[in-house]
């Protein structure tokens, strides 16, 4: 099957991106992503929990293996995003960190729109309506694969990062291996970038 193409959820999507793109110049020298830069490597805890797991590629785990149901009611497989680096995040639609979260997410997604990068989400329980109606109020602009319709999405990951402390984020690298964990909510953009930006730099 060929490449899942993103979904454009709004007129206003062009011009939303050059606006971030055009405020990212303001955020490099975020407190928080200058602290996991510091560390050793092994890992990054700040007070709060929030935990960032970097993988040395030396490490990494064979390529996770998926298949799912999105929230267009397409279908999409791990097969879909060889190739790129992959950024999947567990969520649903009533964890209010999620809410807190998502346009981060999104902001990250359309800086590397033009890169071999795609994000997917994972919602881990509600419907199709639900992950759409989220994603409009978010402005999310790429989709979700539906653990309540096809529940092996789930399976496929949970040997990789404990999912019964959503949010999640896993950075997957171009062969589909966990490449960092970022376990809690995402409060700045600056440390999913960095992971990305190291993800896409390996090759």
């Amino acid at each position: 099957m060929g490449r899942v193409s993103r979904r454009a959820r709004g007129a206003g999507a062009a011009l939303l991106a050059l606006v971030l793109v055009a405020g990212l110049a303001a955020c490099t020298n975020d407190p928080l992503a200058e602290q996991y830069r510091a560390g050793d490597g092994k890992g990054f805890i700040a007070a709060d929990g929030f935990e960032v797991v970097p993988i040395p590629v030396e490490d990494r785990t064979a390529p996770v293996d998926f298949e799912g149901v999105l929230d267009t009611g397409e279908s999409t497989t791990s097969d879909d995003y060889r190739g790129e680096v992959l950024v999947v995040n567990f969520w649903y639609a009533a964890c209010a960190p999620c809410r807190v979260e998502a346009p981060l997410l999104e902001e990250v997604n359309q800086e590397f729109a033009a890169d071999d990068v795609a994000f997917l989400g994972v919602n881990l329980y509600d419907g199709a309506d639900t992950a759409q109606a989220f994603a409009e109020t978010h402005g999310v602009d790429y989709p979700s694969a539906l653990a309540s319709v096809d529940g092996s999405i789930k399976l496929a990951f949970a040997g990789q990062t404990p999912l019964n402390a959503v949010p999640v984020t896993l950075v997957l690298d171009r062969e589909g291996r966990v490449a960092a964990r970022v376990i809690g909510q995402l409060t700045e953009t600056s440390i999913l970038r960095t992971l990305v930006r190291e993800a896409l730099e390996e090759s």
